[in-house]
């Protein structure tokens, strides 16, 4: 660093620059074009422009945090603390100043553009059999002649009415019992939770009379980039609202590498990590409540799905082992934990299961689509991929399945992308390239209408076009494949190569303007090829060691799953070589499968048993140590590949022939045209 310039770096965009000592780290954001709100231009009235910093060491950004790295807590945001409140380890942006180098976390509530979490829940029928039930009793009043207490008298009811099993009561229960049985002259409605390997059954919670509302229960997909959870009524099985969060945790890193490498680095990482997952969690649990306009007392039962660094930090448990070979977890068995144990806003005796990991780098989400899927109930060959920051991959049918993750990097989500965005209005998701004059045309979260239709600058007027989403990056680069304007190896030509003016010499290599804003250019670089590159060759590598496992060079079909697998061009992900060659017909989408299987698990008790065998039936391969996986992912560097030939994929689409790393070549290009398909 220098003295007078520190270093400045903001989570989730990764936008970093140098800047003055003194400079406020709103100005710096604004500079950057980070997504950092400000309602009041600096005057510390409107708390809109709220950071988070971050202390200690940063091995994936090259940095180290020192104390007084921003400058001390003053008046201003010291008078809106005592007003209003500042949550803990926030700062103004507006106030705070840099003095040294620094990483900062631009929390979802700061930013303009706040995610849209396309984690939504997809329709499927679901044999419902809850964890907890209601259950209405008529208690027999106490007599002095026949001595008894009240909880005794209760669980006799209940078991002579609904032939329930001995009951258990925690104190919380114990201490409303007694009002609560005189309120509604000995006639009650019970929540019963029916007990699980690890605890027995057990009554909730008790309403005087009949209670004619119902329990929730949540599905939680905690993952690495986004927390989302769906809110389900379990005597119906209903998905009543859906919400999500961006995981707080990205401060600490935006791959599963960078958190455990900032939990070996600095002491009481892992504690920071965990609490502040857990922080976001309840967050998640307000928002969804709210949104449901239901109490958060009502939701008695949860179950989490998440990879193993995420199972770790959110039980609290120092994700170490899980740096470094063998990759050892602290327990892959699934787990029942009591909602108060995890610091949970939930019903105070709230029951938690959490489905098992596969193991090493194979979690419970990917578990959770493995039941959502079930690969090990089909009759011919599926490769299921959930596309993600560490993407969880699994292959097989009715003889036998395997799985493996492999560490796709956060570029899909946007990150690490030079005008990358999370998925928000004002995002482009869509994108078409005319192969003869190399212009673009496309389409923006929050609007039906292409760019090159009547009547989009109007539809867009209050997004603006602010950056490409995941699905967006993944068409764009897929795109400029087909138009010759990037070539096998992921170079970008020059203008007398492509054709176009739209490629600029951008430092030692060119780049393409997507869209030309004055004020906001759109731009793809040739680093930003190379990021989605290495992310999407780490996912094929994965699907293709697998393949080589199973003894096999083609699959019967692929089933794209994930926060935006719904929002993925089977074709697009084809010629960009993010998975193997297979007729689009049979490139289907699954949505969130994670959330799905752990929907099932919730609403489903005899699921959660046959999701526990099923994965000790899951044939685990590490990527790490096997080393085919690095000639695959040498090979799965081209776009789409440099050996595999894909022959359904050129019966559709005519790929170019190009090649930009010769100093010259054609004026041309050596560009051809393509077929639609």
């Amino acid at each position: 660093m220098s003295d007078n310039n520190p270093l400045v770096i903001f989570t989730p965009s990764g936008k970093r620059g140098h800047f003055p000592v003194g400079t406020p780290v709103l100005t710096a954001a604004r500079q950057l074009g980070v997504d950092l709100d400000s309602v009041c231009g600096g005057r510390g009235i409107c708390s809109k422009c709220q950071i988070t910093p971050s202390y200690g060491e940063f091995p994936k950004h090259g940095v180290t945090v020192k104390d007084g790295a921003l400058s001390d807590w003053n008046s201003v945001e010291q008078r809106y603390d005592d007003k209003r409140g500042l949550t803990k380890g926030r700062r103004l942006g507006c106030q705070a100043q840099v003095q040294g180098d620094i990483v900062i976390d631009v929390p979802e509530s700061s930013q303009v553009h706040r995610q849209v979490v396309r984690k939504r829940a997809e329709a499927r029928d679901i044999t419902l059999n809850p964890s907890t039930k209601l259950f209405y009793v008529e208690v027999e009043q106490p007599d002095m002649h026949e001595p008894s207490g009240d909880l005794e008298r209760l669980i006799k009811a209940l078991r002579l009415d609904w032939d329930l099993p001995e009951l258990e009561a925690d104190l919380g229960l114990l201490k409303t019992l007694q009002p609560t049985l005189r309120k509604g002259e000995w006639k009650v409605t019970c929540a019963v939770h029916l007990g699980d390997a690890m605890f027995g059954p057990r009554i909730m919670h008790i309403w005087p009379g009949f209670y004619e509302g119902t329990v929730y229960g949540l599905a939680v997909d905690l993952g690495s980039t986004t927390i989302a959870g769906h809110l389900c009524d379990l005597a119906t099985g209903e998905v009543v609202a859906s919400s999500g969060i961006m995981n707080p945790q990205i401060r600490f890193g935006e791959d599963l590498m960078s958190r455990v490498s900032y939990s070996m680095m600095n002491p009481g990482g892992a504690e920071e990590m965990t609490q502040a997952v857990r922080e976001g969690m309840n967050a998640l649990f307000v928002n969804i409540a709210s949104e449901a306009g239901i109490d958060s007392n009502l939701i008695v039962d949860a179950v989490f799905v998440c990879n193993p660094v995420m199972h770790h930090l959110f039980l609290g448990i120092d994700p170490f082992e899980l740096g470094q070979a063998p990759f050892a977890l602290a327990t892959s068995e699934s787990l029942s934990l009591r909602g108060i144990e995890l610091g949970l806003n939930l019903h105070p005796a709230a029951r938690i299961y959490l489905l098992p990991c596969i193991a090493g780098h194979v979690g419970a989400d990917a578990a959770a689509v493995a039941l959502s899927e079930a690969p090990d109930k089909s009759e011919d060959l599926v490769l299921v991929v959930d596309v993600g920051t560490n993407a969880e991959i699994l292959l097989g049918n009715k003889n036998k399945v395997l799985a493996c993750s492999s560490p796709t990097g956060p570029a899909f989500e946007g990150a690490q992308i030079s005008s990358g965005q999370r998925a928000a209005p004002g995002a482009i998701e869509r994108v078409e390239i005319d192969p003869v004059t190399k212009e673009p045309r496309f389409r923006v979260i929050g609007s039906d209408v292409w760019s090159d239709e009547d009547g989009f600058d109007e539809v867009i007027a209050s997004t603006g076009i602010t950056g490409i989403c995941g699905s967006g990056i993944i068409e764009m680069v897929a795109e400029m494949r087909l138009a010759g304007i990037v070539d096998g190896p992921g170079l970008i030509g020059s203008p007398e190569q492509t054709g176009t003016s739209r490629c600029f010499l951008d430092g030692r290599t060119f780049s393409y303007m997507v869209y030309d804003d004055p004020e906001r250019p759109i731009t793809v670089t040739n680093r930003d090829i190379r990021e989605i590159q290495m992310a999407k060759a780490a996912l094929y590598s994965g699907a293709r060691l697998l393949m080589d496992k199973f003894g096999v060079d083609k699959v019967d079909r692929v089933v794209l799953a994930g926060a935006f697998g719904a929002h993925i061009s089977p074709k697009h992900a084809m010629v960009l070589g993010m998975i193997p060659d297979a007729p689009l017909d049979k490139v289907t989408s699954a949505g969130n499968a994670a959330g799905t299987g752990a929907r099932i698990a919730l609403l489903n008790t005899k699921a959660r048993r046959e999701i526990e065998e099923t994965v000790h039936n899951i044939h685990k391969i590490e990527t790490a140590i096997e080393p085919r996986f690095q000639e695959h992912f040498v090979n799965a560097s081209n776009i789409p590949n440099a050996v595999e030939p894909f022959p359904i994929l050129n019966s559709i689409v005519t790929l170019p022939e190009v090649n930009f790393n010769t100093g010259g070549g054609d004026k041309d290009g050596g560009r051809r045209r393509r077929r639609r398909s």
